[in-house]
Order: structure tokens, then sequence, then C-alpha cells
């Protein structure tokens, strides 16, 4: 028995289609959320820059999440420019990685740290942030939030990164 003209092509077809499907549904019942946060130094001031929301208290590393299709590195030029007016000059360092329990199960985020950045004047306050300044790392303001502190003294105080954020 010679096989049906197509058979070949509908076995070929089958697995690729089921794997399809399974992909499909595996993004669909495990999604997982990424962001991305900048600890922008300055050396000279031995400062860090840190910002305030409009709609949730504390200051915090500036940063937000990585959209579909974007690199992490693209999402930090993205942020740290809405956030910040703060330009990436060179290559910042990814630091740590860390689950972020409070925003969802199923989300992480990148803490880079940038020394090669340029500020492109004052960022004036939007519907998003209040504000924007830069702080001695001996003197942050009050209302720092517990993952900003817990970040800093990972990056500056010697402190083993934590896995969660």
């Amino acid at each position: 028995m010679s096989a049906s003209p197509g058979s070949g092509v509908r076995r070929n077809l089958l697995p690729r289609l089921r794997g399809r499907l399974f992909h499909l549904w595996f993004l669909l019942s495990r999604p997982m959320t990424l962001g991305v946060r900048g600890a922008v130094f300055d050396r000279e001031s031995n400062s860090v820059l840190l910002i305030r929301h409009t709609y949730v208290p504390g200051w915090q590393l500036p940063g937000g999440g990585v959209e579909a299709g974007e690199h992490m590195l693209q999402a930090l030029e993205r942020e740290l420019m809405e956030e910040a007016n703060i330009e990436l000059t060179d290559a910042p360092e990814l630091k740590s990685l860390h689950f972020n329990r409070q925003a969802s199960r199923r989300d992480h985020v990148a803490l880079f740290l940038v020394t090669q950045y340029r500020r492109l004047g004052d960022k004036k306050p939007d519907r998003e942030i209040a504000e924007a300044a830069f702080f001695p790392l001996d003197a942050l303001p009050e209302g720092t939030t517990p993952a900003t502190l817990r970040r800093l003294a990972e990056l500056f105080g010697g402190e083993v990164a934590g896995a969660e954020w």
C-alpha cells in the first residue's frame, strides 16, 4: 500500500501544530513579568538617584516593566529617561535578579548599576513622578522603601544580594 498524497505533510504538520499549541498554552498559563531598576550612582558626591511616584508611597530606585519585544536595557533606558531625564552613556552593569512576590507570583526585577550617564535637566513633576533627586548614601530621605534600602546595602554596603525584592 502506498501512502496517500499529503500524508507525510500531515505527519509533519501535526507535531509542529501540537508544539505551537502547547507553547501558547504555556505562555497563557504561566506568564512571567520582568521589571528593571537602575541604581544611578554619582561617584563624586557618593549619591544615588531616587524617585517618588504619585501613586505609591516612598522613595525608590527608578525603573519599571519590560514591555513585550523590548530588551531589559531598552526598558532601563526608557524608564530612566521618563522618570528622571537620565540618558545612559555606556552600558550599565547587571548586578542582581530578584523575585518580586509583592507585585505578583511571577514577577522578577533585574537591578542594574548605572555609573555612566548624562542628566538632561531636572525632572519636572508629572502624573507618574512627583520627584526625582540624588541623595547621599549616608543621608537617604525618610520614606525610602525597604526594598530600596536592601538593594543599596547590597550594592554599596557589602551585603549579599537577597533572592527576594
